[in-house]
């Protein structure tokens, strides 16, 4: 396992990272399962754990804690907050009422009296950097989070967050979490070279490109993964994104073959080679999954087939760029890219 230290925190982390969203319901992994997953991601050399209050819940934090139960301290855990809890409208983002409330609510399903990073798990709109940066400062000062960090921020609200902080004279953000894989590299164009500028660590989410990188997904074959039966629409082979996706992984998979690698080696290996990214979180559902994914802990790819992955995906473009996660909202919303009939005849 290689080890790579987190931003310019001074904390080592291990290259692949266990992330626990598959813990309970939404991956229907059992409890004897996840502890299973932790015990065997532990003696491979992981040492990063990352959850959220969200997944499940609750469920997945309830089900980490029981798993590291007596061996805390080797552990750099990770939990993440700011996505809504219920339907109590004030039960979600990032003010000081809600993080310093769901904190509290982590540490006990968690088991544990500390997170070493807390993530805030999308940014909120309706919040101002100010408000989220002193509740998570003070947080820090009291001893419950060790750093905190941004998850799936858009590149201009990473730079803002950097600012807000400097001009009040709080604690930053030292990490940020995006999604990234080789079929999803738009990153590569605005949040990486971010992170970089500020030295942040970075984690990276959905490496296997929500399973289309796994093996399982291939021309000529049903598919069948759990994730396809919870989002049919991300594998429906009717649309062009879907169908380019195919293209790419078909290709994909003579590149890996003449490399001796496995398709998961070498998506993990890509991800892991960008001089940007700390770690690569994977999510295995099944101990089987994870054996296959720690295939990959020492995965390194030479330049040749570097290469030939740019050649099939270009640096800096996102197959299925209407799954993008950190998109401005003023792309989403037309009433946030255009005047109102107030603001005619307004001088700018």
């Amino acid at each position: 396992m290689q080890y790579r230290t987190l931003g310019r925190t001074g904390v080592q982390v291990s290259a692949l990272g266990l992330g626990a969203m598959n813990f309970g319901a939404i991956g229907r992994t059992t409890q004897e399962e996840a502890t299973e997953i932790v015990d065997a991601a532990l003696d491979a050399g992981i040492n990063l754990i990352d959850t959220a209050d969200m997944y499940g819940q609750g469920e997945s934090e309830e089900m980490v804690g029981k798993a590291i139960a007596g061996r805390r301290d080797d552990i750099v855990l990770a939990t993440k907050a700011g996505m809504p809890m219920g339907d109590e409208r004030n039960h979600r983002g990032g003010s000081r009422r809600w993080l310093v409330t769901e904190l509290e609510n982590s540490l006990r399903r968690l088991g544990v009296d500390h997170v070493d990073l807390y993530q805030i798990h999308r940014w909120d709109p309706a919040t101002s950097d100010e408000e989220t940066l002193s509740a998570l400062t003070d947080l820090q000062r009291a001893g419950k989070i060790r750093h905190f960090g941004s998850s799936t921020y858009p590149a201009y609200r990473i730079v803002q967050g950097q600012w807000a902080a400097r001009e009040h004279r709080l604690s930053r953000y030292v990490t940020e979490q995006p999604s990234y894989s080789i079929l999803q590299r738009g990153v590569e164009s605005h949040v990486l070279p971010v992170t970089e500028e500020y030295g942040m660590g970075v984690l990276v989410w959905s490496p296997l490109a929500s399973g289309w990188l796994s093996g399982a997904v291939r021309r000529g074959r049903s598919i069948t993964t759990s994730r396809a039966g919870m989002l049919p629409d991300r594998f429906d082979l009717t649309l062009p994104a879907n169908q380019a996706r195919l293209d790419a992984v078909e290709r994909l998979a003579t590149v890996a073959d003449g490399a001796g690698l496995t398709l998961i080696q070498l998506a993990l290996g890509f991800v892991t080679a960008h001089p940007a990214v700390t770690t690569a979180l994977i999510g295995p559902r099944t101990p089987e999954h994870l054996r296959s994914q720690l295939a990959a802990a020492d995965t390194v790819l030479p330049a040749d087939v570097l290469d030939a992955i740019d050649a099939i995906v270009a640096p800096g473009t996102d197959l299925a760029a209407h799954e993008k996660y950190d998109t401005p909202p003023a792309l989403l919303d037309p009433a946030l890219r255009r005047r109102g009939p107030g603001a005619q005849g307004r001088s700018v």
